[in-house]
């Protein structure tokens, strides 16, 4: 690494949008550029981007980062990347080009073929290798599905010729020029084909799903040399240091670092991980063992619980029904409600997550009355993000024993709003805390692509520049909290498809 650099480039590639930030020494962020760009949905339950685009937003995004604080490649230090996980990517070899646009990780079009799989008795072993469970959201079935109907896929993969990749592996194809063919552990255990404990593909589970190995990336450390930009993309060559899933990048961003600490990122989705460290904990309700961060050869677990819609809710408040004009509106709307409706809406738009794991089940509101508006309603959308975290948390606690006691950091769009988060301490009975530094996913990146290059410190100096910028803590009584979570339950109950 030159002196003379100044800056870490972290590429956040999220769901509904590419954003650039470049952070300094002291971590803290110098620019930012974002650009959404457009979803796919093809028919009900099924999203898909366009992966040209993706790559398109990535490149602006990072040129208009270095332009605004007039930074050259040589002023950067590495590029760390994190990304949306799960998401599906198959591209040609030779032309680099997609061969059909990417599957995001909210599609359920596979959710037969997940059922087919598990009425054969296949989810046990698939668990005890991978720690997930089968279900559409992860990466196999969705490249089964685009082998199996996009006319010549099957053949062309049979001859190597082509690869496939999460966001991440895309990316950092295109970054080096097609010379880079690799992703990190984190990224690999969210497949259905990664064997968590042996770390490497697995060919009983590439069989199980008929995908050959010749598609796949290499497997890295979430801090490893990944490669170089090619010279013409940034003005010169930048390594590209760390890679990380978006809410592993988050994990370690909040500096999470010790087995029993806890972070909940509230973006499209909520993703709660808890760190387990080097011990992979098996849930026995229903939550995924995962990779947290793999460094220097060592591996860090997490249990992650998933909700697939939390700022997803708020955004079709806004763009579906019309009920606010901007997301920021909706603490505001909420905090006018009458409480004593209780109206629930389980916002099972592409099915639940964790867990419940129902990818057939659909929204629904209930306890409406001619006296709910407005505000009830935005009420109903922002507390079932806080239920669906009470959720998680209650069988993260049942596995681990512990995690009633953790003090959950936050991060993620739906954190500014001091109303939701001090109804989410409410609710789970917890503090809350909301870190100086919201950026968390693309801090996670940026320290691993730094510390991998030397710009950055180690964990303890990285752990020493978290800063709380404010607690919320619970203040509801436990009859309230009772009786509000006792409704929530018989809501869910009612919306599964299949309710035991």
């Amino acid at each position: 690494m030159s002196h003379a650099t100044k800056y870490v480039l972290a590429i956040d590639q999220g769901t509904t949008s590419s954003r650039a930030i470049l952070f300094d020494a002291d971590y803290q962020i110098k620019a930012v550029s974002q650009q959404e760009f457009e979803q796919h949905y093809p028919q009900s339950g099924w999203v898909e981007h366009d992966a040209e685009a993706i790559w398109q937003t990535t490149v602006t995004t990072c040129r208009q980062a270095l332009e605004q604080v007039g930074a050259k490649a040589a002023d950067i230090a590495a590029i760390g990347i994190t990304n949306q996980r799960e998401t599906t990517v198959i591209w040609d070899r030779n032309s680099g080009k997609p061969i059909h646009r990417a599957i995001v990780w909210q599609d359920r079009r596979t959710s037969d073929i997940c059922r087919e799989l598990r009425d054969a008795g296949n989810e046990k072993r698939v668990s005890a290798k991978t720690g997930l469970l089968l279900d559409p959201y992860f990466s196999a079935t969705k490249i089964a599905w685009i082998l199996d109907q996009v006319p010549g896929a099957r053949e062309a993969a049979s001859r190597g010729e082509l690869a496939f990749g999460t966001i991440d592996t895309f990316l950092l194809w295109r970054l080096s020029g097609g010379k880079v063919h690799a992703t990190d552990a984190t990224n690999a255990s969210r497949t259905l084909l990664y064997d968590i404990y042996q770390h490497c593909w697995s060919d009983e589970l590439l069989q199980l799903f008929d995908i050959p190995a010749s598609i796949l990336p290499e497997v890295k450390d979430s801090a490893a040399d990944f490669g170089f930009t090619e010279k013409s993309i940034f003005g010169g060559t930048i390594p590209v240091a760390g890679i990380a899933g978006d809410q592993q990048a988050a994990t370690v961003g909040q500096a999470c670092f010790e087995p029993g600490m806890m972070k909940s990122t509230y973006g499209t989705g909520c993703f709660a991980l808890l760190n387990t460290g080097d011990t992979a904990v098996v849930s026995n309700n229903r939550l995924l063992t995962t990779i947290a961060y793999q460094l220097d050869g060592q591996t860090s677990y997490a249990l992650e619980g998933s909700i697939f819609v939390a700022g997803a809710a708020v955004q079709w408040l806004r763009d579906g029904i019309g009920l606010i004009d901007h997301a920021s509106q909706s603490g505001e709307l909420a905090a006018r409600a009458d409480e004593t409706q209780a109206i629930y809406l389980v916002p099972a738009f592409v099915g639940l997550g964790a867990p419940y794991w129902d990818a057939d089940c659909r929204g629904a509101i209930f306890g409406l009355s001619r006296g709910t508006g407005r505000a009830e309603i935005a009420l109903a959308t922002l507390e079932s993000v806080c239920y669906q975290t009470c959720d998680l948390l209650d069988a993260m606690q049942r596995d681990w024993g512990s995690a009633g006691n953790t003090v959950l950091r936050v991060d993620g769009g739906m954190v500014a709003s001091d109303w939701t988060m001090q109804r989410l301490s409410d609710l789970v009975n917890a503090d809350v805390d909301r870190p100086k530094v919201m950026e968390t996913t693309a801090l996670g990146a940026a320290w691993l692509a730094g510390m991998h290059t030397g710009f950055y410190g180690g964990m303890d100096d990285f752990a020493q520049s978290w800063g709380l910028e404010r607690r919320f803590s619970p203040g509801m009584d436990e009859a309230t909290r009772t009786r509000k979570l006792a409704g929530w339950k018989d809501a869910v109950k009612r919306t599964l498809s299949n309710p035991s």
